[in-house]
């Protein structure tokens, strides 16, 4: 094999995927299919996906659209007709997946029900992100963000005790969605392969906001407690969260009893280990409260960045509270490329975040920028057999726009 990474297909190489999905939980799978070599083709309607004008646009042109759909490409189908149907057909015929997010049913109602994709293409791997999932009360319910983070518990054990449950800022349930379904996505085409024919994938918001409770389920599970809202404190190990040095908090993360020593140890506290009040993790988080009190009074002492580099030298898990802007601008983030720019034609360099899967010998690539509405069309159609005087016609009565 060469050493060359130049020379090596990228792992979705050869992978056609038909994207039909908008806004941001179907976009952020896609993308990152993209991002790892398949051609993804972006199905829009005339006006396009709803974030080309959505967020601080600059001379017309949205950043949000950007950072979401690098390396695709843009098709203008009227599928509300007949005959644009009829040209998704033909481009699902040679396609390996076919994604969409709306709501279950809305595939079926269009005519494109599960045995009419099998008969069009018995290897296609169709997937489906959506709110609630296919079964259940809820199918019938629109989705969004920030329901779907009060319905799934996230927002119960998000704040501080005392205060209103709490949403994550992201849209953290559309991201999650996203990324089990490109999971979902590489999984059945590694079944493809296997055993030769497709499947469906699904995932949804709620299911993937659950999953993500972790050791909060696992408490629940065992002892029929709900989660109390902990704020920065960990709901099970104490000391752990933000302590303040004289210009700032910093973040502690003392997880076990070995860097717990080592904590209580730097910060001229490890005697508190060997008082009765404090001997075990029971008892510290019984006293939390005065425990976080002694040890913001010896951080209290120095600034942020002596007890920084003090904790990370005795092997104490620790960082500063940074800002976005901090955040991105941060050594290591430069470091792992995390904040690329991206040339976008007629608009100028764009910033967005990077790649964050890393592999060593075929890595993730910007292929192309994000798409002007339909300006693939013609060049997709062509390549999917549809002649010129077809994509004319096509044209003509406003089927497809060619740009």
């Amino acid at each position: 094999m060469a050493d060359d990474m130049t020379e090596m297909k990228a792992p979705l190489d050869g992978i056609k995927v038909i994207d039909l999905t908008r806004v941001l939980s179907g976009p952020f799978c896609t993308m990152m299919l993209g991002d790892m070599g398949a051609e993804v083709i972006k199905v829009e309607p005339a006006k396009g996906d709803p974030i080309r004008e959505q967020g601080t646009l600059r001379g017309g042109f949205s950043a949000y659209y950007a950072s979401f759909n690098r390396n695709k490409k843009s098709v203008v189908i009227d599928l509300y007709s007949e005959r644009g149907r009829k040209v998704l057909e033909r481009l699902i015929v040679g396609a390996d997946v076919l994604i969409d997010n709306f709501r279950p049913g809305v595939m079926a109602k269009m005519g494109f029900a599960e045995d009419r994709l099998k008969d069009l293409n018995p290897r296609l791997v169709t997937a489906n992100v959506n709110g609630y999932g296919s079964t259940g009360p809820y199918v019938k319910r629109p989705a969004f963000d920030f329901i779907a983070q009060a319905m799934s518990g996230l927002m119960s054990v998000n704040g501080a005790d005392g205060t209103e449950p709490m949403r994550v800022a992201q849209p953290i349930t559309d991201l999650v969605a996203g990324l089990y379904c490109a999971f979902g996505i590489v999984s059945a085409l590694r079944a493809r392969d296997l055993n030769g024919s497709g499947q469906h994938v699904e995932t949804a918001m709620m299911n993937g906001a659950i999953s993500m409770m972790a050791y909060l389920a696992s408490e629940y599970f065992t002892t029929g407690n709900l989660p109390a809202r902990t704020g920065n404190d960990h709901p099970l190990v104490a000391p752990y969260g933000l302590f303040r040095a004289d210009d700032g908090e910093i973040a502690v993360a003392p997880s076990n009893d070995v860097i717990l020593k080592r904590f209580l140890d730097a910060v001229g506290l490890g005697h508190l280990l060997e008082d009765p009040r404090y001997d075990t993790n029971e008892k510290r988080f019984a006293r939390r409260l005065e425990l976080n009190q002694m040890i913001d009074g010896a951080v209290g002492s120095d600034t942020q960045e002596a007890w920084i580099a003090r904790l990370n030298a005795a092997g104490v898990p620790c960082g500063k509270v940074q800002n976005l802007a901090e955040a991105l601008d941060d050594p290591q983030t430069r470091a792992q490329e995390m904040v690329i720019e991206v040339d976008q034609p007629d608009h100028g360099p764009i910033r967005m975040l990077g790649f964050p899967v890393k592999l060593s010998r075929t890595p993730c690539r910007l292929h192309h920028p994000a798409p002007a509405l339909g300006a693939d069309t013609k060049a997709v159609l062509e390549a999917a057999g549809f002649t010129p005087e077809e994509i004319d016609r096509l044209a003509s009565d406003h089927t497809i726009d060619i740009g």
